[in-house]
């Protein structure tokens, strides 16, 4: 009979667990007890579709004693440093002279936010702020003020889970890991084992 063909396994590439579920947990009750202090009269929360979907439902869920309503926003991806971006869904709800929460899994440059920003603001909300679990404020490129931030990460860390993705894939990982770049452009399912699924 033929040899058996010899299994070739790769060596597991390096990740670190940035933020795992109960710290995930901790600053996403921090940042929805401070939303609901600041918002007594209610709040939407406006998620920005698909990154912060995962982050968005926890800080629904989190925030207490005030109305919660939910809508969500989709751009086109844009080219990178441009900033120039389409909206694919655009807000369902009316919220003019209402309290609104700009909602992102992770601030970068600032160019899509603030475009974001400018188009929520036309539509007349009182109150107008930001809630990013992450911010890479070393690279950021306009000024913005975000409120609401759950933790500062360096501006080179390649981040998946918790919504966050590549190639669509690790958005149901329940913590955010750091994973090796290359590892995951030279292999998009290098980091499977992440969550126990059988490469």
């Amino acid at each position: 009979p033929a040899p058996r063909a010899r299994r070739v396994t790769t060596a597991v590439p390096a990740r670190r667990v940035l933020l795992d579920q109960p710290a995930l947990r901790t600053r996403v009750d921090a940042l929805a007890a401070r939303i609901a202090a600041d918002h007594p009269d209610g709040v939407i929360l406006v998620g920005v579709l698909k990154g912060a979907l995962v982050f968005l439902a926890d800080l629904a869920r989190a925030i207490r004693g005030i109305d919660v309503q939910l809508d969500f926003l989709a751009i086109s991806r844009y080219a990178p440093d441009s900033g120039r971006v389409r909206i694919l869904q655009d807000l369902d709800l009316d919220v003019a002279g209402r309290d609104v929460v700009l909602v992102e899994d992770l601030v970068d440059t600032g160019l899509t936010l603030a475009y974001l920003l400018g188009h929520v603001r036309e539509r007349g909300p009182r109150r107008l702020d930001v809630c990013a679990l992450l911010d890479r404020v070393e690279r950021r490129i306009v000024p913005l003020d975000i409120r609401y931030v759950g933790i500062e990460v360096p501006g080179d860390a390649f981040l998946l889970g918790y919504g966050l993705h590549y190639a669509e894939r690790y958005r149901n990982l329940p913590v955010i890991v750091e994973a090796d770049r290359a590892a995951v452009l030279a292999d998009p399912d290098a980091y499977l084992d992440a969550y126990g699924a059988r490469r």
